[in-house]
């Protein structure tokens, strides 16, 4: 084989890795996707508000990739005028453009929200100049903090991998893979097996996370039951389904670390991500927007029991950008009906909201940069 079949190979075998994880990108052509009929509803309790000290042991990040304020509300009208959310008594809201663009993309909404500097569309917990940045999940492990990644997308996919990841381009998922064994995280689940099975390399990083002491896990069944030690829960070979169909259940997998997570006594560090929010934007379907919507709003609920138990866990919730640029033009509270309308099929630059629960709370109010939030979170800490 010449060098220019060579690269022509490589080429497209590079095209068929990247379009197999970015393709969610398909706007619907199906106009009854525009409208959510209704669907079954969920009871939504009401959380203490007392907590045990002014500062937290444990915090929860919890972002919801794509989610504006249209996309709550849509969630909160399907279901019946009440979400999780409406527990958090503080909100602000964030700013989210690169440092190269008005509109920032998943790596690096990720990247400032992980490292507290922002940097340029397609990094991955890099700088503006492409050197390596420490995130909060790496400073948290350095201070014996225990830490966690659950993701409905491949784990390996933009927004978790710019906690643990440093990468030029998002799209090196093999080498996002490979930063994972540079790390003592406690607890990962989300899809992307293949990245750590399937390699050009030829490495075995399933073999070695399971030298490493990890439970190597593929089925939802078996990861709940879960109650110690370190655990990778690769649900899916890439992505997960969608909500509804997927193998893997984001509340069940977020109670599922958190219970692991709280055994630390120095506390620990999360950050769930609600990945097909933005999916759903992206294909102009509001049906599937607003069952993601739901389905991560239920994952909340999970964080807020433990957070209410505990007493000493602080709780943010946010979004890397909004998606679609999504509208409500209809809907009924009673049904749970919504008529959602879209701009665009990408991202947007509007603001995203920011939700804060527990010790330390009252530090995420106001208009700010989305890389205030974790300077803030890392100062609550004491880092």
């Amino acid at each position: 084989m010449n060098l220019k079949a060579i690269f022509l190979f490589i080429l497209i075998f590079g095209m068929q890795q990247l379009y197999s994880q970015e393709n969610y990108k398909t706007i619907s052509k199906v106009d009854s996707t525009k409208t959510y009929q209704g669907g079954p509803k969920y009871e939504v309790p009401t959380f203490t508000q007392q907590f045990k000290s002014k500062k937290p042991k444990n915090v929860i990040m919890m972002i919801g990739d794509g989610m504006g304020v249209s996309q709550i509300f849509a969630g909160l009208t399907a279901n019946g005028g009440h979400l999780f959310l409406d527990n958090f008594k503080q909100i602000g809201f964030s700013k989210t453009q690169s440092s190269n663009n008005y509109i920032t993309d998943s790596a690096a909404g990720g990247t400032a929200l992980s490292s507290g500097q922002k940097t340029y569309n397609g990094a991955i917990g890099v700088n503006a100049d492409s050197i390596p940045i420490q995130t909060i999940l790496e400073m948290a492990e350095e201070k014996g903090l225990a830490t966690g990644l659950v993701s409905t997308s491949a784990i390996t996919h933009a927004t978790p991998a710019s906690y643990i990841a440093h990468q030029k381009s998002r799209a090196s998922y093999e080498q996002i893979a490979a930063d994972f064994m540079k790390t003592d995280i406690d607890v990962f689940i989300g899809g992307g097996y293949k990245h750590f099975s399937q390699r050009a390399d030829k490495r075995d990083l399933i073999l070695e996370l399971q030298q490493k002491g990890y439970q190597v896990l593929r089925d939802m069944d078996e990861i709940a039951k879960v109650k110690s030690g370190k655990l990778a829960g690769l649900i899916a070979d890439e992505h997960n389904d969608v909500a509804g169909k997927r193998k893997m259940s984001l509340p069940h997998s977020t109670e599922t670390a958190l219970n692991i997570l709280g055994q630390n006594q120095k506390g620990f560090f999360i950050m769930v991500e609600g990945s097909q929010i933005d999916w759903g934007g992206h294909e102009n379907n509001t049906i599937y927007l607003v069952k993601e919507m739901l389905d991560f709003d239920q994952a909340i609920g999970k964080a807020l029991e433990f957070a209410a138990k505990d007493g000493e866990t602080l709780i943010v919730v946010t979004a890397d950008h909004e998606t679609g640029g999504f509208s409500l033009n209809g809907g009924d509270m009673k049904t749970g009906m919504v008529k959602g309308a879209f701009t665009t099929g990408e991202h947007t630059a509007v603001m995203v909201p920011v939700f804060s629960y527990g010790p330390g709370a009252e530090n995420f109010t106001g208009i700010m940069e989305n890389t205030d939030i974790p300077k803030k979170i890392i100062d609550l800490l004491g880092f």
